[in-house]
């Protein structure tokens, strides 16, 4: 469905880099982008989007997107911000992209929002916004559906509602997607590929099972999150079947493989 084989110069975590991404997703695949910040993500889909230049080329269903405008790539892309119609309606800011009335009912409804089609945009919370941004990603029932970690600035609760939308949706339209996301939980309510993309490249590609519930001969496992406590870094990782939490260094990065000791045998 989706054929990438792109060539960017851009300004990465370390300083300038390549990304170099050869990708092909199957239709109706949703595939998680992973890695450390400045790898590399984020820059991807806006190339997919059409909103950065590359050299290369871009294939979905067989046509060669070299020279398509963005706004004819059928394409919903999700920003982190929302990126909504301050001045409109939920419901405007959906019959804005498509004026189909009854999609825009059905998108609504699907995802609990049915009650504020008449609301101004302002005056919702940031669950909400959220719901309505993927609402209008998908008013034109796009190729393609890209969003920018989605769920960042949610709470808990937002974020499960937000998860079950996103599947429903992604099932109801059998569309492609691809999610950058740095929250492991999320990627595996979700995802059913994952890319861990590292220095502007791919490092990790596979299944959940490929990459994180398998024995690994090499007595490493790789790094899926980090998060600081206080005085030290804790690493999520996967090992014996389970996700296990560890302290790592400081300097640690996700993606990264290190090996660890369980139970006094290394693993």
């Amino acid at each position: 469905m989706l054929k990438l084989d792109i060539k960017k110069q851009l300004h990465g975590a370390s300083g300038q880099m390549d990304l170099a991404v050869k990708l092909w997703v199957k239709k109706g695949e949703f595939v998680a982008l992973m890695g450390e910040s400045g790898a590399g993500k984020t820059t991807l889909l806006r190339v997919i989007a059409g909103l950065e230049s590359i050299d290369g080329e871009i294939v979905v269903e067989g046509q060669l997107w070299k020279g398509v405008a963005p706004q004819q790539r059928e394409i919903g892309f999700v920003f982190q911000d929302y990126a909504l119609f301050e001045n409109m309606t939920v419901e405007e800011n959906l019959l804005f992209v498509n004026p189909d009335k009854k999609l825009a009912s059905e998108l609504l409804d699907m995802t609990e929002l049915g009650g504020l089609s008449s609301r101004n945009v302002t005056g919702l919370s940031g669950g909400q916004k959220q719901r309505v941004s993927l609402c209008r990603a998908l008013m034109n029932k796009p190729k393609l559906l890209l969003m920018d970690e989605p769920f960042s600035a949610l709470d808990s609760s937002m974020r499960s509602k937000l998860q079950e939308a996103i599947k429903k949706l992604h099932q109801r339209f059998g569309t492609t997607t691809l999610m950058v996301s740095h929250d492991i939980s999320e990627v595996f309510a979700l995802a059913d590929r994952i890319c861990v993309l590292k220095e502007g490249s791919i490092y990790q590609d596979g299944t959940m099972k490929e990459l994180f519930f398998h024995e690994n001969p090499k007595d490493k496992v790789m790094v899926l999150e980090i998060e600081e406590k206080s005085d030290k870094v804790l690493a999520t990782v996967s090992a014996a079947g389970k996700l296990l939490e560890i302290e790592v260094d400081t300097d640690t990065k996700v993606g990264q493989m290190i090996e660890i000791t369980l139970k006094g045998a290394r693993i």
